[in-house]
């Protein structure tokens, strides 16, 4: 396959129009086949509850190619339960695991052109979503939804890629304790638009969201999970009910422990006791890992291992799970879906 000619090492994490899509619809109780397309709009009607009430959620995994030009997917089966539970929570017709894993799959192949060649550190990222669509006009849900996914080929989330950056505690709440945090809709987002904004004109990465309740304790980093290695090696991240559940974050979990042999605890991480982590970083799909320098909390900057140097143990965290998702690491059973 004759790859697009891209500059792959100086991509951002930036829309690119593909060649196709993959879009299918639901109405009268059933989702259609689904078919791949060549056009990157959507047409919905003006009374469509994704655009008024916001009934709609998305998610994101990658592609990866390996070492003898295999493409695979990172834990696809786990992007479709986590949708079906978005879905679920929106009143939104669940989308069977098989049908979002074969519809990754059928897309990939047909955007093959535009899979990062391996050593590039460029990946090609899928954004699956489902909407509510048709015509409406009440809080109800739809009668009819589109599920659709695109792709793109992207660099890293962040241009330092696996450089240290710092963060700032907010004073903003990302989502309630019994709301939607641990859904992947994009109510959720647009809430930290602001504090993400204000952030950045202070001079940082993204801020720190606090728990709703007390503002005590770390939920979440911008529009990714928290996680922290204590002085005496534990693989710590924060146990909350308006944390988005992160799959990279749990594979971390699993990692740490049966790669590394830390001990691993979903647990508090108190903001005013960050003294007892030795390193701390923030994971999501989109930027893998990305190291945490420090956090400024009430006008005191904490800095963990440093402001410039990757600490050890993020280092081969990082090293070991994207090993696994470029096929370099063994991958746990089950991990790892073959596209060709």
């Amino acid at each position: 396959m004759q790859k697009k000619d891209i500059k792959w090492s100086e991509l951002g994490f930036d829309y690119l129009k593909t060649d196709r899509s993959y879009i299918s619809y639901w109405k009268d109780g059933s989702w259609d086949n689904g078919a791949l397309v060549e056009e990157d709009t959507v047409t919905i009607n003006q009374g469509s509850t994704a655009l008024h009430y916001g009934q709609q959620c998305f998610e994101g995994l990658k592609a990866y190619t390996n070492k003898d030009g295999g493409i695979q997917l990172f834990r696809p089966e786990e992007n479709a339960l986590r949708m079906q539970r978005s879905c679920k929570r929106l009143l939104m017709p669940e989308v069977p695991v098989e049908k979002f894993v074969n519809a990754c799959i059928e897309l990939v192949k047909a955007n093959e052109a535009y899979v990062p060649p391996y050593g590039t550190g460029a990946t090609l990222y899928l954004r699956p979503f489902v909407i509510g669509v048709g015509e409406n006009i009440g809080v109800r849900p739809a009668k009819e939804y589109i599920f659709g996914i695109f792709c793109m080929p992207v660099g890293p989330y962040y241009k330092g890629g696996m450089s240290p950056v710092n963060y700032i505690t907010t004073n903003y709440d990302r989502a309630a304790a019994h709301g939607t945090g641990k859904d992947k809709v994009g109510g959720n987002y647009a809430a930290s638009l602001l504090a993400h904004q204000e952030a950045v004109d202070k001079g940082f990465a993204d801020c720190i969201y606090l728990d709703p309740g007390t503002h005590t304790k770390i939920d979440e980093v911008g529009a990714a999970n928290f996680f922290a290695i204590t002085k005496d090696n534990r693989f710590v991240t924060p146990d909350s009910s308006s944390i988005l559940p992160s799959i990279t974050k749990l594979s971390l979990l699993h990692v740490a422990k049966e790669y590394l042999g830390l001990e691993t605890a979903q647990e508090s991480v108190y903001i005013d006791k960050l003294d007892e982590y030795a390193e701390a970083g923030a994971c999501g799909t989109a930027a893998v890992i990305t190291p945490i320098g420090g956090i400024e909390h009430n006008g005191k900057l904490h800095v963990f291992h440093s402001e410039t140097e990757v600490g050890p143990m993020v280092k081969k965290l990082y090293d070991t799970l994207s090993g696994i998702q470029t096929g370099d690491v063994e991958a746990p059973e089950g991990w790892i879906t073959k596209v060709k």
